[in-house]
Protein backbone atom coordinates (compact mmCIF):
# COMPACT_ATOMS: atom_id res chain seq x y z
CA UNK A 1 0.00 0.00 0.00
CA UNK A 2 0.88 3.01 -0.86
CA UNK A 3 2.35 5.52 1.89
CA UNK A 4 1.62 9.21 2.11
CA UNK A 5 3.19 11.28 4.93
CA UNK A 6 1.63 14.30 5.91
CA UNK A 7 3.50 16.96 8.51
CA UNK A 8 1.40 19.37 10.04
CA UNK A 9 -2.59 18.98 10.61
CA UNK A 10 -3.98 22.20 10.74
CA UNK A 11 -6.41 23.60 8.54
CA UNK A 12 -4.08 22.27 5.37
CA UNK A 13 -3.47 19.07 6.75
CA UNK A 14 -6.69 18.47 7.86
CA UNK A 15 -8.28 19.10 4.40
CA UNK A 16 -5.63 16.82 2.84
CA UNK A 17 -5.65 14.21 5.48
CA UNK A 18 -9.25 14.10 4.98
CA UNK A 19 -9.20 14.27 1.04
CA UNK A 20 -7.18 11.51 0.60
CA UNK A 21 -9.03 9.25 3.09
CA UNK A 22 -12.49 10.12 1.91
CA UNK A 23 -11.45 9.21 -1.68
CA UNK A 24 -8.52 6.91 -1.88
CA UNK A 25 -8.73 4.18 0.37
CA UNK A 26 -5.49 2.24 -1.00
CA UNK A 27 -3.18 4.83 0.42
CA UNK A 28 -1.97 4.57 4.04
CA UNK A 29 -1.66 8.30 5.59
CA UNK A 30 0.42 8.63 8.38
CA UNK A 31 0.59 12.07 10.12
CA UNK A 32 3.08 14.03 12.30
CA UNK A 33 2.53 17.24 13.84
CA UNK A 34 4.25 19.05 17.23
CA UNK A 35 0.96 20.21 18.54
CA UNK A 36 -1.25 18.78 21.25
CA UNK A 37 -4.82 19.52 19.04
CA UNK A 38 -5.82 19.55 15.56
CA UNK A 39 -7.92 22.36 13.49
CA UNK A 40 -7.88 24.96 15.75
CA UNK A 41 -9.83 28.15 14.02
CA UNK A 42 -7.51 31.28 15.28
CA UNK A 43 -9.80 33.37 13.16
CA UNK A 44 -12.07 32.87 16.36
CA UNK A 45 -10.08 33.36 19.04
CA UNK A 46 -10.45 37.24 19.06
CA UNK A 47 -14.39 36.33 19.69
CA UNK A 48 -13.58 34.21 22.65
CA UNK A 49 -11.16 36.64 24.04
CA UNK A 50 -13.87 39.20 24.05
CA UNK A 51 -16.44 36.80 25.65
CA UNK A 52 -18.93 36.90 21.86
CA UNK A 53 -18.68 33.10 22.41
CA UNK A 54 -18.45 31.42 25.66
CA UNK A 55 -16.38 28.95 25.19
CA UNK A 56 -13.38 27.44 22.54
CA UNK A 57 -15.09 24.02 21.68
CA UNK A 58 -16.75 25.18 18.29
CA UNK A 59 -13.59 26.19 17.34
CA UNK A 60 -12.15 22.87 16.62
CA UNK A 61 -13.71 20.60 13.74
CA UNK A 62 -11.55 17.86 13.94
CA UNK A 63 -9.30 15.86 15.98
CA UNK A 64 -6.92 12.27 16.28
CA UNK A 65 -10.24 10.22 17.27
CA UNK A 66 -11.97 11.28 14.62
CA UNK A 67 -9.27 11.56 11.88
CA UNK A 68 -7.81 7.79 13.29
CA UNK A 69 -11.10 6.22 12.90
CA UNK A 70 -11.16 7.03 9.46
CA UNK A 71 -8.20 5.42 8.72
CA UNK A 72 -5.01 7.56 9.28
CA UNK A 73 -2.08 6.89 11.77
CA UNK A 74 -1.57 10.22 14.00
CA UNK A 75 1.24 10.86 15.73
CA UNK A 76 0.64 14.42 18.02
CA UNK A 77 3.11 16.47 20.48
CA UNK A 78 5.99 14.65 17.52
CA UNK A 79 8.35 16.97 15.55
CA UNK A 80 9.79 16.03 12.31
CA UNK A 81 13.10 16.50 12.65
CA UNK A 82 15.21 15.68 9.44
CA UNK A 83 13.67 14.65 5.80
CA UNK A 84 15.92 12.46 3.74
CA UNK A 85 14.68 13.01 0.15
CA UNK A 86 16.30 10.86 -1.60
CA UNK A 87 16.14 7.60 0.31
CA UNK A 88 12.08 9.28 1.29
CA UNK A 89 12.42 8.67 4.71
CA UNK A 90 10.92 10.81 7.89
CA UNK A 91 12.91 11.38 11.16
CA UNK A 92 10.56 12.31 14.08
CA UNK A 93 11.19 12.83 17.79
CA UNK A 94 7.76 11.73 19.93
CA UNK A 95 6.68 13.89 23.41
CA UNK A 96 7.97 10.79 24.98
CA UNK A 97 11.26 10.54 23.14
CA UNK A 98 10.29 7.71 20.90
CA UNK A 99 12.20 8.29 17.73
CA UNK A 100 10.51 7.39 14.23
CA UNK A 101 12.01 6.56 11.07
CA UNK A 102 9.08 6.84 8.76
CA UNK A 103 9.42 5.75 5.01
CA UNK A 104 7.31 7.40 2.47
CA UNK A 105 5.68 7.42 -1.58
CA UNK A 106 4.32 11.11 -1.25
CA UNK A 107 5.41 13.88 1.42
CA UNK A 108 2.92 17.03 1.68
CA UNK A 109 4.28 19.56 3.73
CA UNK A 110 1.61 21.67 5.91
CA UNK A 111 4.30 22.96 8.48
CA UNK A 112 2.20 26.65 8.38
CA UNK A 113 3.65 29.72 9.40
CA UNK A 114 5.25 31.21 12.53
CA UNK A 115 4.19 34.60 14.96
CA UNK A 116 7.00 36.98 13.60
CA UNK A 117 8.42 37.81 17.28
CA UNK A 118 10.31 41.37 17.49
CA UNK A 119 14.22 41.34 18.84
CA UNK A 120 13.63 44.14 21.27
CA UNK A 121 14.51 44.64 24.62
CA UNK A 122 12.52 43.29 27.09
CA UNK A 123 10.73 41.12 25.63
CA UNK A 124 11.17 38.39 28.11
CA UNK A 125 8.88 40.12 30.80
CA UNK A 126 5.53 38.43 31.40
CA UNK A 127 2.72 39.03 30.09
CA UNK A 128 4.38 39.72 26.35
CA UNK A 129 1.81 37.03 24.67
CA UNK A 130 1.89 35.25 21.45
CA UNK A 131 -1.46 35.00 19.69
CA UNK A 132 -1.49 32.27 17.13
CA UNK A 133 -2.18 28.51 18.95
CA UNK A 134 -5.25 27.03 20.96
CA UNK A 135 -2.81 27.83 23.85
CA UNK A 136 -1.92 31.39 23.18
CA UNK A 137 -5.23 32.21 23.29
CA UNK A 138 -6.29 29.83 26.30
CA UNK A 139 -3.45 31.40 28.13
CA UNK A 140 -4.62 34.99 27.43
CA UNK A 141 -7.91 34.15 28.78
CA UNK A 142 -6.24 32.75 31.90
CA UNK A 143 -4.28 36.08 32.70
CA UNK A 144 -7.40 38.11 31.54
CA UNK A 145 -9.05 36.56 35.09
CA UNK A 146 -6.25 38.80 36.95
CA UNK A 147 -7.89 42.58 37.77
CA UNK A 148 -4.34 43.35 38.08
CA UNK A 149 -4.78 43.69 33.96
CA UNK A 150 -6.02 46.77 33.13
CA UNK A 151 -4.07 48.25 30.12
CA UNK A 152 -3.57 45.94 27.23
CA UNK A 153 -1.25 47.20 24.15
CA UNK A 154 -1.54 45.49 21.00
CA UNK A 155 1.56 45.90 18.45
CA UNK A 156 0.73 45.44 15.00
CA UNK A 157 -2.89 46.71 13.14
CA UNK A 158 -3.27 44.17 10.15
CA UNK A 159 -6.60 42.17 10.22
CA UNK A 160 -5.39 39.79 13.75
CA UNK A 161 -3.96 43.34 15.88
CA UNK A 162 -7.56 44.90 14.96
CA UNK A 163 -10.05 42.37 16.12
CA UNK A 164 -7.84 41.51 19.00
CA UNK A 165 -8.08 45.19 20.01
CA UNK A 166 -11.42 45.09 19.87
CA UNK A 167 -11.72 41.69 21.53
CA UNK A 168 -9.42 43.07 24.78
CA UNK A 169 -11.70 46.00 24.96
CA UNK A 170 -14.85 44.34 24.90
CA UNK A 171 -13.57 42.47 27.73
CA UNK A 172 -13.13 45.45 29.93
CA UNK A 173 -9.68 46.52 29.24
CA UNK A 174 -8.12 49.62 28.37
CA UNK A 175 -6.75 49.15 25.06
CA UNK A 176 -3.47 51.27 23.14
CA UNK A 177 -3.25 49.37 18.81
CA UNK A 178 0.50 50.23 17.99
CA UNK A 179 1.47 50.53 14.14
CA UNK A 180 4.43 51.52 12.14
CA UNK A 181 2.14 51.99 9.48
CA UNK A 182 0.18 55.65 9.70
CA UNK A 183 -3.47 53.72 9.41
CA UNK A 184 -4.47 49.92 9.91
CA UNK A 185 -5.41 46.99 7.46
CA UNK A 186 -3.04 48.99 4.78
CA UNK A 187 -2.42 45.47 3.14
CA UNK A 188 -6.06 44.53 2.76
CA UNK A 189 -7.72 47.80 1.76
CA UNK A 190 -6.74 51.89 0.43
CA UNK A 191 -6.64 54.59 3.04
CA UNK A 192 -10.33 56.10 2.00
CA UNK A 193 -11.61 52.57 3.69
CA UNK A 194 -8.90 52.14 6.24
CA UNK A 195 -9.79 55.79 7.46
CA UNK A 196 -13.35 54.95 8.00
CA UNK A 197 -12.26 51.74 10.04
CA UNK A 198 -9.50 53.48 12.43
CA UNK A 199 -12.61 55.68 12.94
CA UNK A 200 -14.99 52.95 14.34
CA UNK A 201 -11.75 51.99 16.47
CA UNK A 202 -11.40 55.44 17.89
CA UNK A 203 -15.38 55.57 18.46
CA UNK A 204 -14.94 52.45 20.62
CA UNK A 205 -12.59 53.83 23.12
CA UNK A 206 -9.26 52.10 21.73
CA UNK A 207 -6.36 54.47 21.51
CA UNK A 208 -4.57 54.18 18.27
CA UNK A 209 -1.11 54.76 17.93
CA UNK A 210 -0.58 54.92 14.45
CA UNK A 211 3.00 55.82 12.83
CA UNK A 212 5.18 54.66 15.56
CA UNK A 213 7.29 52.26 16.35
CA UNK A 214 8.02 50.20 19.14
CA UNK A 215 11.49 50.49 20.64
CA UNK A 216 11.39 48.46 23.90
CA UNK A 217 9.23 47.18 26.69
CA UNK A 218 10.17 48.15 30.04
CA UNK A 219 8.83 46.28 33.82
CA UNK A 220 10.59 44.87 36.35
CA UNK A 221 9.19 41.15 36.28
CA UNK A 222 5.82 41.94 34.52
CA UNK A 223 5.51 44.37 31.17
CA UNK A 224 4.30 47.76 32.45
CA UNK A 225 5.08 50.13 29.87
CA UNK A 226 5.74 49.91 26.00
CA UNK A 227 8.19 52.59 24.48
CA UNK A 228 7.91 54.05 21.08
CA UNK A 229 9.54 56.36 19.45
CA UNK A 230 7.27 58.87 19.97
CA UNK A 231 5.99 57.57 23.11
CA UNK A 232 5.14 55.51 25.97
CA UNK A 233 2.35 53.42 26.96
CA UNK A 234 1.11 51.67 30.03
CA UNK A 235 0.44 47.98 29.21
CA UNK A 236 0.37 45.31 32.02
CA UNK A 237 -0.25 43.13 29.14
CA UNK A 238 1.05 43.30 25.24
CA UNK A 239 -0.18 41.03 22.45
CA UNK A 240 2.16 40.62 19.39
CA UNK A 241 0.16 40.50 16.11
CA UNK A 242 3.23 41.65 13.75
CA UNK A 243 2.51 39.23 11.21
CA UNK A 244 3.40 35.72 10.12
CA UNK A 245 6.28 34.19 8.27
CA UNK A 246 6.32 30.28 6.31
CA UNK A 247 7.61 27.70 8.99
CA UNK A 248 10.02 26.18 6.42
CA UNK A 249 13.04 25.33 8.08
CA UNK A 250 12.33 21.87 7.43
CA UNK A 251 13.79 21.23 3.85
CA UNK A 252 14.91 24.42 3.30
CA UNK A 253 17.96 23.51 1.60
CA UNK A 254 16.54 21.20 -1.02
CA UNK A 255 13.34 22.60 -1.70
CA UNK A 256 13.22 25.93 -3.58
CA UNK A 257 12.08 28.70 -1.89
CA UNK A 258 9.78 32.39 -2.62
CA UNK A 259 11.45 35.14 -1.77
CA UNK A 260 10.08 35.86 1.58
CA UNK A 261 11.38 31.86 2.31
CA UNK A 262 8.02 29.75 1.44
CA UNK A 263 7.76 26.53 -0.41
CA UNK A 264 7.55 27.22 -3.99
CA UNK A 265 5.03 25.06 -5.65
CA UNK A 266 3.38 24.88 -8.69
CA UNK A 267 -0.44 24.71 -9.32
CA UNK A 268 -0.40 20.70 -8.37
CA UNK A 269 0.90 22.25 -5.31
CA UNK A 270 3.77 19.97 -6.25
CA UNK A 271 7.64 21.48 -4.87
CA UNK A 272 10.91 21.16 -6.74
CA UNK A 273 11.73 17.89 -5.02
CA UNK A 274 9.53 14.92 -7.05
CA UNK A 275 6.50 13.81 -4.80
CA UNK A 276 7.21 15.93 -2.43
CA UNK A 277 4.07 18.86 -1.83
CA UNK A 278 3.05 21.82 0.02
CA UNK A 279 0.21 23.40 1.08
CA UNK A 280 -1.18 25.67 3.57
CA UNK A 281 0.76 28.73 4.99
CA UNK A 282 4.14 27.27 4.28
CA UNK A 283 3.72 27.17 0.64
CA UNK A 284 3.08 29.89 -2.37
CA UNK A 285 0.02 30.55 -4.29
CA UNK A 286 -1.08 31.36 -7.79
CA UNK A 287 -2.36 35.21 -7.37
CA UNK A 288 -4.50 35.76 -10.41
CA UNK A 289 -4.60 39.43 -9.58
CA UNK A 290 -1.01 39.80 -10.70
CA UNK A 291 -1.31 36.48 -12.76
CA UNK A 292 1.91 35.34 -10.81
CA UNK A 293 2.82 33.10 -8.00
CA UNK A 294 2.78 34.92 -4.32
CA UNK A 295 2.42 34.49 -1.10
CA UNK A 296 -1.19 35.00 0.63
CA UNK A 297 -1.68 33.35 3.72
CA UNK A 298 -5.42 32.62 4.12
CA UNK A 299 -7.60 29.79 5.50
CA UNK A 300 -9.60 29.28 2.57
CA UNK A 301 -6.29 28.96 0.59
CA UNK A 302 -5.14 26.51 2.91
CA UNK A 303 -8.20 24.30 2.58
CA UNK A 304 -7.92 24.84 -1.39
CA UNK A 305 -4.90 23.90 -1.34
CA UNK A 306 -4.57 20.62 0.95
CA UNK A 307 -7.47 19.18 -1.60
CA UNK A 308 -5.30 19.64 -4.60
CA UNK A 309 -2.48 18.36 -3.34
CA UNK A 310 -4.25 15.30 -1.92
CA UNK A 311 -5.55 14.61 -5.04
CA UNK A 312 -2.32 14.56 -6.94
CA UNK A 313 0.13 12.95 -4.36
CA UNK A 314 -2.89 10.04 -5.09
CA UNK A 315 -2.60 9.72 -8.90
CA UNK A 316 -5.34 12.14 -9.70
CA UNK A 317 -4.72 15.30 -12.24
CA UNK A 318 -5.75 18.62 -10.05
CA UNK A 319 -4.45 22.03 -11.01
CA UNK A 320 -5.19 25.14 -9.02
CA UNK A 321 -7.41 28.01 -10.59
CA UNK A 322 -5.32 30.46 -8.58
CA UNK A 323 -6.91 32.71 -5.81
CA UNK A 324 -7.46 36.57 -5.09
CA UNK A 325 -7.19 36.70 -1.68
CA UNK A 326 -10.76 37.31 -0.65
CA UNK A 327 -10.90 38.40 2.73
CA UNK A 328 -13.62 40.52 5.26
CA UNK A 329 -13.35 41.55 8.92
CA UNK A 330 -15.99 42.67 11.50
CA UNK A 331 -15.55 45.09 13.91
CA UNK A 332 -18.20 46.48 16.14
CA UNK A 333 -20.50 46.14 13.32
CA UNK A 334 -18.79 47.53 10.28
CA UNK A 335 -18.00 45.16 8.02
CA UNK A 336 -15.06 45.25 5.28
CA UNK A 337 -14.43 43.15 2.44
CA UNK A 338 -12.28 43.01 -0.25
CA UNK A 339 -10.06 41.37 -2.92
CA UNK A 340 -7.57 41.30 -5.28
CA UNK A 341 -5.42 44.64 -5.54
CA UNK A 342 -5.94 48.11 -3.56
CA UNK A 343 -5.14 50.71 -5.65
CA UNK A 344 -1.36 51.04 -3.96
CA UNK A 345 -0.57 47.40 -4.27
CA UNK A 346 -1.79 47.59 -8.44
CA UNK A 347 0.37 50.14 -8.95
CA UNK A 348 3.54 48.74 -7.09
CA UNK A 349 2.47 45.69 -9.31
CA UNK A 350 3.18 47.82 -12.04
CA UNK A 351 -0.63 48.77 -13.56
CA UNK A 352 -1.89 51.37 -14.62
CA UNK A 353 -4.66 51.40 -12.10
CA UNK A 354 -7.10 53.63 -11.65
CA UNK A 355 -10.37 52.95 -9.27
CA UNK A 356 -14.06 53.88 -9.05
CA UNK A 357 -15.45 54.89 -6.08
CA UNK A 358 -19.46 54.93 -5.14
CA UNK A 359 -21.35 55.34 -2.38
CA UNK A 360 -25.23 54.11 -1.92
CA UNK A 361 -27.80 53.02 0.31
CA UNK A 362 -28.20 49.61 0.12
CA UNK A 363 -31.68 48.90 -0.75
CA UNK A 364 -34.67 50.78 -2.29
CA UNK A 365 -34.30 54.29 -0.65
CA UNK A 366 -38.55 54.26 0.71
CA UNK A 367 -37.21 51.16 3.38
CA UNK A 368 -37.80 53.34 6.41
CA UNK A 369 -35.71 50.70 8.64
CA UNK A 370 -32.35 48.75 8.34
CA UNK A 371 -31.25 50.92 5.19
CA UNK A 372 -27.58 50.98 5.83
CA UNK A 373 -25.55 53.10 2.99
CA UNK A 374 -22.81 50.90 1.00
CA UNK A 375 -19.46 52.33 0.46
CA UNK A 376 -17.43 50.34 -2.84
CA UNK A 377 -14.15 50.77 -4.69
CA UNK A 378 -13.40 48.81 -8.06
CA UNK A 379 -9.47 48.73 -9.16
CA UNK A 380 -8.71 47.77 -12.67
CA UNK A 381 -6.61 48.71 -15.32
CA UNK A 382 -7.16 52.05 -17.24
CA UNK A 383 -5.81 50.06 -20.75
CA UNK A 384 -6.98 46.43 -20.11
CA UNK A 385 -10.22 47.68 -18.24
CA UNK A 386 -9.54 44.35 -16.64
CA UNK A 387 -10.71 44.56 -12.88
CA UNK A 388 -8.21 43.88 -10.15
CA UNK A 389 -9.81 44.34 -7.37
CA UNK A 390 -12.46 45.25 -5.37
CA UNK A 391 -13.46 46.86 -1.62
CA UNK A 392 -16.65 46.93 0.19
CA UNK A 393 -17.75 48.45 3.25
CA UNK A 394 -21.00 48.84 5.24
CA UNK A 395 -22.78 48.30 8.66
CA UNK A 396 -25.11 46.03 6.28
CA UNK A 397 -23.77 42.74 5.43
CA UNK A 398 -22.86 43.58 1.96
CA UNK A 399 -20.16 40.30 2.31
CA UNK A 400 -21.51 38.11 -0.61
CA UNK A 401 -21.27 40.73 -3.29
CA UNK A 402 -17.06 40.29 -2.94
CA UNK A 403 -17.54 36.73 -4.85
CA UNK A 404 -18.82 38.06 -8.33
CA UNK A 405 -15.55 40.48 -7.73
CA UNK A 406 -13.35 37.43 -6.66
CA UNK A 407 -14.63 35.66 -10.12
CA UNK A 408 -14.19 38.71 -12.13
CA UNK A 409 -10.64 38.60 -11.14
CA UNK A 410 -10.11 35.07 -12.25
CA UNK A 411 -11.47 35.17 -15.60
CA UNK A 412 -10.26 38.82 -15.99
CA UNK A 413 -14.26 40.78 -16.41
CA UNK A 414 -13.51 44.46 -17.83
CA UNK A 415 -15.37 47.05 -15.66
CA UNK A 416 -17.37 48.26 -18.58
CA UNK A 417 -19.24 44.54 -18.29
CA UNK A 418 -20.74 45.68 -15.30
CA UNK A 419 -22.12 48.78 -16.34
CA UNK A 420 -25.30 47.00 -17.61
CA UNK A 421 -25.52 43.35 -16.12
CA UNK A 422 -28.24 42.18 -15.19
CA UNK A 423 -28.87 42.55 -11.67
CA UNK A 424 -32.46 41.77 -9.71
CA UNK A 425 -34.35 44.09 -8.10
CA UNK A 426 -36.75 43.50 -4.61
CA UNK A 427 -36.52 46.81 -2.13
CA UNK A 428 -35.77 44.03 0.74
CA UNK A 429 -32.64 43.85 -1.15
CA UNK A 430 -31.33 46.49 -3.20
CA UNK A 431 -32.09 49.01 -5.85
CA UNK A 432 -32.92 48.85 -8.81
CA UNK A 433 -29.93 50.26 -9.91
CA UNK A 434 -27.47 49.15 -7.41
CA UNK A 435 -24.07 50.90 -5.97
CA UNK A 436 -21.86 47.82 -8.42
CA UNK A 437 -23.51 48.93 -11.95
CA UNK A 438 -23.48 52.42 -10.53
CA UNK A 439 -19.65 52.28 -9.96
CA UNK A 440 -19.15 50.79 -13.39
CA UNK A 441 -20.77 53.72 -15.04
CA UNK A 442 -18.70 56.55 -13.38
CA UNK A 443 -15.08 54.45 -13.70
CA UNK A 444 -13.27 56.76 -17.14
Amino acid sequence: MEKIVVIGANHAGTATINTILDNYKDKEVIVFDRNSNISFLGCGMALWIGNQISSPDGLFYSNKTLLESKGAKIYMESTVDNVDFVKKIVYATGKDGAQYEQPYDKLIMATGSLPIIPDLEGLDLKNIQQVKLFQDAQEVIDKLKEDSIKNVAVVGAGYIGVELAEAFKRNGRDVTLIDCADTCLSGYYDKEFTDVMAGRLSDNGIKLAFGETVLKFTGTDKVEKVITDKGEYDADMVALAIGFRPNTALGKDSIALFRNGAYLVDKTQETSVKDVYAVGDCATVYDNSIRDVNYIALATNAVRSGIIAANNACGSRLETIGVQGSNAISIYGLNMISTGLTLAKAKKAGYDAAVTDYEDYQKALFIENGNEKVRIRIVYDKTTRIILGAQLCSNYDVSMGIHMFSLAIQEQVTIDKLKLFDVFFLPHFNQPYNYITLAALTAE
